[in-house]
Protein backbone atom coordinates (compact mmCIF):
# COMPACT_ATOMS: atom_id res chain seq x y z
CA UNK A 1 0.00 0.00 0.00
CA UNK A 2 1.39 3.40 -1.03
CA UNK A 3 1.88 5.92 1.75
CA UNK A 4 -0.31 9.02 1.81
CA UNK A 5 1.91 12.00 1.00
CA UNK A 6 1.01 14.85 3.33
CA UNK A 7 1.84 18.55 3.71
CA UNK A 8 1.13 20.22 7.08
CA UNK A 9 0.41 23.95 7.17
CA UNK A 10 1.38 25.89 10.29
CA UNK A 11 3.80 23.37 11.82
CA UNK A 12 4.98 25.70 14.61
CA UNK A 13 1.46 26.21 15.99
CA UNK A 14 0.23 24.09 18.87
CA UNK A 15 -2.10 22.06 16.67
CA UNK A 16 0.39 22.03 13.82
CA UNK A 17 3.06 20.44 16.02
CA UNK A 18 0.65 17.67 16.97
CA UNK A 19 -0.21 17.13 13.30
CA UNK A 20 3.48 16.88 12.37
CA UNK A 21 3.95 14.30 15.13
CA UNK A 22 0.89 12.36 13.95
CA UNK A 23 2.05 12.21 10.34
CA UNK A 24 5.64 11.38 11.29
CA UNK A 25 4.62 8.47 13.51
CA UNK A 26 1.80 6.95 11.43
CA UNK A 27 2.96 4.00 9.36
CA UNK A 28 1.05 4.71 6.15
CA UNK A 29 1.56 8.51 6.24
CA UNK A 30 4.55 10.38 4.81
CA UNK A 31 5.39 14.00 5.68
CA UNK A 32 6.70 15.42 2.39
CA UNK A 33 6.77 19.13 3.35
CA UNK A 34 5.39 21.84 5.63
CA UNK A 35 4.02 25.30 4.89
CA UNK A 36 5.28 28.12 7.09
CA UNK A 37 5.44 31.87 6.51
CA UNK A 38 8.89 31.78 8.13
CA UNK A 39 12.01 29.64 7.53
CA UNK A 40 11.47 29.21 3.78
CA UNK A 41 14.08 26.88 2.27
CA UNK A 42 15.13 25.37 5.58
CA UNK A 43 14.44 21.83 6.78
CA UNK A 44 12.00 21.25 9.63
CA UNK A 45 14.70 19.33 11.51
CA UNK A 46 16.60 22.63 11.87
CA UNK A 47 13.75 24.20 13.88
CA UNK A 48 13.55 23.90 17.67
CA UNK A 49 11.22 21.11 18.71
CA UNK A 50 11.51 19.09 15.49
CA UNK A 51 14.79 17.25 15.96
CA UNK A 52 14.97 14.34 13.52
CA UNK A 53 11.82 15.31 11.60
CA UNK A 54 12.97 15.72 8.00
CA UNK A 55 10.73 17.85 5.76
CA UNK A 56 11.44 20.87 3.55
CA UNK A 57 9.81 24.16 4.59
CA UNK A 58 7.97 26.24 2.00
CA UNK A 59 6.44 29.70 2.25
CA UNK A 60 5.01 29.50 -1.27
CA UNK A 61 2.15 27.02 -1.38
CA UNK A 62 2.12 26.72 -5.17
CA UNK A 63 5.84 25.93 -5.26
CA UNK A 64 5.30 23.34 -2.54
CA UNK A 65 2.51 21.57 -4.39
CA UNK A 66 4.34 21.72 -7.74
CA UNK A 67 7.55 20.23 -6.38
CA UNK A 68 6.20 17.75 -3.82
CA UNK A 69 2.90 16.63 -5.43
CA UNK A 70 1.24 15.67 -2.13
CA UNK A 71 -2.03 13.75 -1.77
CA UNK A 72 -3.35 15.63 1.26
CA UNK A 73 -2.96 19.02 2.93
CA UNK A 74 -3.58 19.22 6.68
CA UNK A 75 -4.38 22.85 7.53
CA UNK A 76 -4.82 23.93 11.16
CA UNK A 77 -4.14 27.66 10.72
CA UNK A 78 -6.64 30.58 10.61
CA UNK A 79 -9.87 31.09 8.60
CA UNK A 80 -8.31 33.60 6.20
CA UNK A 81 -5.17 31.56 5.52
CA UNK A 82 -7.11 28.30 5.65
CA UNK A 83 -9.53 29.40 2.92
CA UNK A 84 -6.67 30.40 0.61
CA UNK A 85 -4.79 27.18 1.31
CA UNK A 86 -7.89 25.05 0.76
CA UNK A 87 -8.79 26.65 -2.57
CA UNK A 88 -5.19 26.42 -3.78
CA UNK A 89 -4.91 22.78 -2.73
CA UNK A 90 -8.03 21.84 -4.68
CA UNK A 91 -6.75 23.66 -7.77
CA UNK A 92 -3.59 21.52 -7.58
CA UNK A 93 -5.48 18.26 -7.04
CA UNK A 94 -4.55 18.06 -3.36
CA UNK A 95 -7.26 16.95 -0.91
CA UNK A 96 -7.56 19.27 2.11
CA UNK A 97 -8.24 18.27 5.71
CA UNK A 98 -9.00 21.51 7.51
CA UNK A 99 -9.39 22.07 11.24
CA UNK A 100 -9.84 25.81 11.03
CA UNK A 101 -13.11 27.31 12.28
CA UNK A 102 -14.73 30.48 11.04
CA UNK A 103 -15.67 29.54 7.47
CA UNK A 104 -18.79 31.38 6.27
CA UNK A 105 -21.72 29.75 4.47
CA UNK A 106 -20.52 31.41 1.26
CA UNK A 107 -17.02 30.01 1.79
CA UNK A 108 -18.41 26.49 2.17
CA UNK A 109 -20.62 26.82 -0.93
CA UNK A 110 -17.65 28.02 -2.96
CA UNK A 111 -15.48 25.13 -1.78
CA UNK A 112 -18.28 22.64 -2.36
CA UNK A 113 -18.59 23.81 -5.97
CA UNK A 114 -14.84 23.41 -6.54
CA UNK A 115 -14.86 19.92 -5.00
CA UNK A 116 -17.71 18.85 -7.26
CA UNK A 117 -16.01 20.31 -10.32
CA UNK A 118 -12.65 18.71 -9.54
CA UNK A 119 -14.17 15.49 -8.10
CA UNK A 120 -11.94 15.84 -5.06
CA UNK A 121 -12.59 15.18 -1.40
CA UNK A 122 -12.28 17.89 1.23
CA UNK A 123 -13.04 17.57 4.94
CA UNK A 124 -13.53 20.63 7.13
CA UNK A 125 -14.19 19.98 10.81
CA UNK A 126 -14.80 22.57 13.55
CA UNK A 127 -13.60 19.93 16.02
CA UNK A 128 -11.50 16.82 15.40
CA UNK A 129 -11.94 15.34 18.88
CA UNK A 130 -14.06 12.22 18.47
CA UNK A 131 -15.62 12.77 21.90
CA UNK A 132 -16.70 16.28 20.89
CA UNK A 133 -18.34 14.92 17.76
CA UNK A 134 -20.23 12.37 19.84
CA UNK A 135 -21.26 15.19 22.20
CA UNK A 136 -22.77 17.00 19.20
CA UNK A 137 -24.56 13.86 17.99
CA UNK A 138 -25.95 13.13 21.46
CA UNK A 139 -27.10 16.75 21.78
CA UNK A 140 -29.03 16.50 18.52
CA UNK A 141 -30.72 13.35 19.81
CA UNK A 142 -31.60 14.98 23.13
CA UNK A 143 -32.99 18.07 21.39
CA UNK A 144 -35.87 15.97 20.06
CA UNK A 145 -37.13 15.73 23.65
CA UNK A 146 -35.88 18.97 25.24
CA UNK A 147 -36.73 22.27 23.52
CA UNK A 148 -35.02 24.63 25.99
CA UNK A 149 -31.26 24.51 25.48
CA UNK A 150 -28.20 26.57 26.36
CA UNK A 151 -24.65 25.96 25.14
CA UNK A 152 -21.61 27.00 27.16
CA UNK A 153 -18.29 26.70 25.35
CA UNK A 154 -15.01 27.28 27.20
CA UNK A 155 -11.65 27.81 25.49
CA UNK A 156 -8.16 29.19 26.09
CA UNK A 157 -7.80 32.97 26.00
CA UNK A 158 -5.85 32.98 22.72
CA UNK A 159 -8.81 31.74 20.67
CA UNK A 160 -9.84 34.36 18.12
CA UNK A 161 -13.45 33.47 17.25
CA UNK A 162 -16.49 33.45 19.50
CA UNK A 163 -18.62 31.48 19.67
CA UNK A 164 -16.49 28.51 18.72
CA UNK A 165 -17.07 26.59 15.51
CA UNK A 166 -18.04 23.58 17.62
CA UNK A 167 -20.75 25.56 19.43
CA UNK A 168 -22.14 26.92 16.17
CA UNK A 169 -22.09 23.47 14.58
CA UNK A 170 -23.84 22.02 17.65
CA UNK A 171 -26.56 24.69 17.39
CA UNK A 172 -26.99 24.02 13.68
CA UNK A 173 -27.37 20.28 14.28
CA UNK A 174 -29.89 20.92 17.05
CA UNK A 175 -31.87 23.27 14.78
CA UNK A 176 -32.46 20.35 12.40
CA UNK A 177 -34.76 18.74 15.00
CA UNK A 178 -35.82 21.75 17.13
CA UNK A 179 -38.50 24.29 16.25
CA UNK A 180 -37.19 27.84 16.92
CA UNK A 181 -38.53 29.21 20.20
CA UNK A 182 -37.77 32.10 22.52
CA UNK A 183 -36.41 30.90 25.86
CA UNK A 184 -36.70 32.43 29.30
CA UNK A 185 -39.34 34.86 30.53
CA UNK A 186 -40.98 36.81 27.68
CA UNK A 187 -40.33 40.07 29.56
CA UNK A 188 -36.75 39.35 30.63
CA UNK A 189 -34.32 42.25 30.28
CA UNK A 190 -30.53 42.27 30.14
CA UNK A 191 -29.32 44.77 32.71
CA UNK A 192 -25.85 44.30 31.20
CA UNK A 193 -25.89 43.81 27.44
CA UNK A 194 -24.87 40.32 26.36
CA UNK A 195 -25.66 38.67 29.69
CA UNK A 196 -27.96 36.14 28.04
CA UNK A 197 -25.39 35.22 25.40
CA UNK A 198 -25.76 34.90 21.65
CA UNK A 199 -29.21 34.10 20.29
CA UNK A 200 -29.44 31.24 17.79
CA UNK A 201 -33.12 30.63 16.97
CA UNK A 202 -33.91 31.28 20.64
CA UNK A 203 -31.21 28.88 21.86
CA UNK A 204 -28.47 30.68 23.82
CA UNK A 205 -24.71 30.31 23.35
CA UNK A 206 -22.18 31.54 25.93
CA UNK A 207 -18.42 31.85 25.32
CA UNK A 208 -15.84 31.64 28.12
CA UNK A 209 -12.17 32.54 27.51
CA UNK A 210 -9.61 31.84 30.24
CA UNK A 211 -5.94 30.83 30.46
CA UNK A 212 -5.61 27.21 31.55
CA UNK A 213 -8.49 25.98 29.40
CA UNK A 214 -8.03 24.05 26.15
CA UNK A 215 -11.41 23.20 24.56
CA UNK A 216 -14.57 22.37 26.50
CA UNK A 217 -18.29 22.50 25.87
CA UNK A 218 -21.44 21.63 27.73
CA UNK A 219 -24.97 21.58 26.38
CA UNK A 220 -27.68 22.09 29.00
CA UNK A 221 -31.24 20.88 28.43
CA UNK A 222 -34.14 21.80 30.68
CA UNK A 223 -37.76 20.75 31.01
CA UNK A 224 -40.33 20.47 33.75
CA UNK A 225 -38.70 18.89 36.82
CA UNK A 226 -35.46 17.80 35.15
CA UNK A 227 -32.28 18.87 33.40
CA UNK A 228 -29.74 17.04 31.25
CA UNK A 229 -26.11 18.10 30.72
CA UNK A 230 -23.86 16.71 27.98
CA UNK A 231 -20.23 17.79 28.33
CA UNK A 232 -16.95 17.14 26.55
CA UNK A 233 -13.45 18.21 27.63
CA UNK A 234 -10.20 18.23 25.67
CA UNK A 235 -7.28 18.44 28.10
CA UNK A 236 -4.57 18.59 25.45
CA UNK A 237 -4.29 18.99 21.70
CA UNK A 238 -3.36 15.36 21.17
CA UNK A 239 -7.07 14.68 21.73
CA UNK A 240 -7.79 16.04 18.25
CA UNK A 241 -5.38 13.80 16.36
CA UNK A 242 -7.50 10.64 16.19
CA UNK A 243 -10.04 12.67 14.23
CA UNK A 244 -7.37 14.16 11.96
CA UNK A 245 -6.08 10.65 11.21
CA UNK A 246 -9.60 9.44 10.40
CA UNK A 247 -10.19 12.47 8.16
CA UNK A 248 -6.97 11.87 6.18
CA UNK A 249 -7.84 8.21 5.68
CA UNK A 250 -11.35 9.19 4.55
CA UNK A 251 -10.63 12.23 2.35
CA UNK A 252 -8.59 10.20 -0.15
CA UNK A 253 -11.65 7.99 -0.79
CA UNK A 254 -14.30 10.69 -1.37
CA UNK A 255 -15.03 13.20 -4.13
CA UNK A 256 -17.01 15.90 -2.34
CA UNK A 257 -16.94 18.38 0.53
CA UNK A 258 -17.73 17.10 4.01
CA UNK A 259 -18.31 19.66 6.78
CA UNK A 260 -18.17 18.14 10.24
CA UNK A 261 -16.53 14.97 11.45
CA UNK A 262 -19.93 13.64 12.54
CA UNK A 263 -20.64 12.92 8.86
CA UNK A 264 -17.88 10.32 8.64
CA UNK A 265 -18.37 8.74 12.08
CA UNK A 266 -20.94 5.94 12.13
Amino acid sequence: MNKVKIVVAGPRGRMGKEAVHLVSTTENFELVAVLDHKNDGKNLSEIDGFLGVEAPIYSNIEQCFTEQKPDVLIDLTTPEVGMYHTKTALQYGVRPVVGTTGFSEDDLKELEAICNEKELGCIIAPNFAVGAVLMMKFSKLAAKYFQDIEIIELHHDQKLDAPSGTAVKTAQMISEVRTPKSQGHPNEKETIQGARGANFEGLRIHSVRLPGLIAHQEVLFGSEGQTLTIRHDSYNRASFMSGVKLAVETVIKIESLVYGLENIIE
